[in-house]
């Protein structure tokens, strides 16, 4: 691997590494030689993880938190910092969907997704923001999404909350890049994951996608996640405030 590539020595905390696009990602961080530190709210399932990639002969450890949850991610931050001296990349990917026409869509369900996809990513940046500030280099990578700035229906929190995430990668991008920490977003398209197994499953939408995206196929995983890898690197060292959306060009003709 390119040394500009290479995350060794270097501590990466991913959330919602337990499954999904957050658990491609873990792996592909520990592949570039970091230390993952994998966040979710369930610790059993996330030990299982960590052993997983241990056994591989990569280091992992776990920090269990809710992103909803401001006190736990403070607490859950500063014990990280402690137990590895410094983050030196975060990469705030926790997420939620929550599919119902507009006119049905429940203020409780609207909150659930923004406070998990919004705030959550806020909360966390901050905290990560506060130790790479002390040190004067970090990464931060949020968590996008093509439905940002392209939505369907019956996801309208999702999508105000992506948009939102585009937003708040630049702010910090042009708050943190004099402090030495970047911050930019990917932006997935249609990746097939247990979050997009219903739309997989369908086949006249997946013969709408496939014919609509000019490479023909859905996303894979670690497609997203080696964007990731780039982005935490030296290799990404002078992009910031950048969405970068990875959709097998399914976007370039809007």
């Amino acid at each position: 691997m390119s040394r500009g590539f290479s995350l060794a020595d270097r501590v990466v905390l991913v959330t919602g590494a337990s499954r999904g696009l957050g658990w491609a990602i873990a792996e592909a961080m520990a592949a570039a030689g970091g230390h993952v530190v994998l966040n979710g709210r369930d610790r059993a399932t996330l030990e299982a993880r960590a052993e997983t990639l241990r056994g591989r002969g990569h280091a992992a450890s776990v920090a269990p938190f809710d992103v909803t949850d401001e006190a736990a991610v403070a607490r859950g931050v500063h014990g990280v910092v402690v137990a590895h001296g410094g983050i030196d990349a975060l990469v705030a990917n926790a997420g939620i969907n929550h599919r119902a026409p507009v006119e049905n869509f429940a203020l409780a369900d609207w909150r659930r997704v923004v406070d998990t996809n919004l705030t959550g990513a806020f909360t966390v940046a901050r905290a990560a923001a506060a130790a790479m500030i002390e040190r004067g280099h970090g990464r931060i990578v949020m968590m996008g999404s093509i439905m940002g700035r392209a939505p369907r229906p019956t996801i309208a929190a999702y999508a105000a909350a992506k948009g939102g995430v585009a937003a708040l990668t630049r702010a910090l991008a042009v708050e943190l890049g004099p402090r030495g920490i970047t911050c930019n977003a990917i932006a997935p398209g249609y990746v097939v994951t247990d979050m997009t197994a219903d739309l997989a499953d369908d086949a006249d939408f997946d013969a709408w996608l496939t014919a609509r995206t000019p490479l023909g196929r859905w996303g894979r995983a670690e497609e997203i996640a080696s964007a990731a890898v780039f982005l935490a690197s030296d290799a990404g060292a002078y992009i910031n405030g950048h969405v970068l959306v990875v959709d097998g060009g399914l976007t370039a003709g809007i």
